[in-house]
């Protein structure tokens, strides 16, 4: 859960997300699950060479099983916030 509710205040936020089959895709934020699904709007994909299959998509859905990665925006990553969380969640409280 910790994932899950540090993700929801990135949302409107602009993310790139890299599946496990090498695709990686940046877009803006607009939902999270608990399940870390995410759904992007005004998507790109990053290697537009390698996907041209891929340049006509706005809007997508990513099934959070899929997903290799998450690349935040640096300005979006409170490290001491996530320092704590992950102390208080390793101590069970």
């Amino acid at each position: 859960m910790l994932f899950f509710s540090y993700f929801k205040d990135l949302v409107g936020r602009e993310v790139t997300v890299e599946l496990k089959n090498d695709l990686a895709i940046r877009g803006t934020l607009h939902s999270v699950d608990q399940y870390l699904n995410i759904k992007l709007e005004n998507t790109r994909v990053v290697d537009q060479d390698k996907y041209p299959h891929m340049l006509s998509v706005r809007n997508c859905f990513i099934r959070g099983s899929v997903v290799r990665y998450v690349q935040l925006p640096p300005d979006g990553v409170d490290v001491d916030l996530l320092h704590d969380a992950t102390r208080r969640e390793a101590r069970g409280g």
